[in-house]
Parts: structure tokens; sequence; C-alpha cells
């Protein structure tokens, strides 16, 4: 059987997954966090002309902001969508699994980014 993830995709999911673990994030919010990002980084490979997103993951205290770089300068936009249409509901789904999120422009290309919050755990 073939492995259909790249390397990047896979080390990005481990290192998100085991730091929100150490964090004491539930899983539910792991595993959201993890469709969003993932989401995000193939919106990177598919329409922003890189093969290689870079992808930031930043914890603080209980607050994960992710954010994932390309090439292209087009930010990404959400439009209405057929419901037989088989793909462009990705913005959709990472709006519904993070707290916020949204596109920069940088010098070159841009970044994507989602933010998610948990309750002070105890």
């Amino acid at each position: 059987m073939r492995n259909l993830n790249s390397p990047s995709l896979t080390l990005s999911r481990d290192a998100l997954r085991d730091g929100m673990t150490s964090a004491g994030w539930p899983p539910s919010l792991i595993a959201d966090a993890e469709l969003a990002m993932v989401e995000l980084i193939v919106n990177a490979w598919r329409h922003g002309e890189t093969s290689s997103p870079v992808i930031l993951i930043h914890h603080r205290l209980n607050a994960l902001r992710v954010s994932v770089s390309d090439r292209s300068p087009l930010l990404p936009e959400v439009g209405p969508q057929s419901l037989l249409s088989e793909t462009g509901r990705g913005l959709q789904l990472v709006a519904g699994l993070t707290n916020r999120w949204g596109a920069d422009a940088q010098h070159l290309g841009k970044t994507v980014w989602f933010e998610m919050e948990q309750e002070s755990v105890q």
C-alpha cells in the first residue's frame, strides 16, 4: 500500500498532536485542530504554488495558533458552494472547527492561519 501523506504533513500532524496533548488539550479539540491544519496545508499545496508550505505551530497558555505560508499572493475567499460541488468547502470547515481564522499578505505569498482557545485546565 502506498503512503499518501507527505513527510511534512505527517510530521506537522505529529508535532501538533504532541504539543496539544502535552498542554492538556482534550482529544476532541486536538482532532479539530489537526483537521483544520491539514486543510490549510492541502490548500497551500493545491492552490498556493508551493510543494513545501511553511507551517508554524504556536502554543501560549490555553491558546493555539497554526499558520501555513505559501508562495501564492492570492488570498483565499469563502464563496457560495453548490450542494453538489465536491470541492470548495475547506475554509468553511476551518471556520467551523476553530475560534477564528484569517489570511495575511506577505512580501512573497501569504499566510493563512487559525486560532483556537480552551477553557483553563484546573
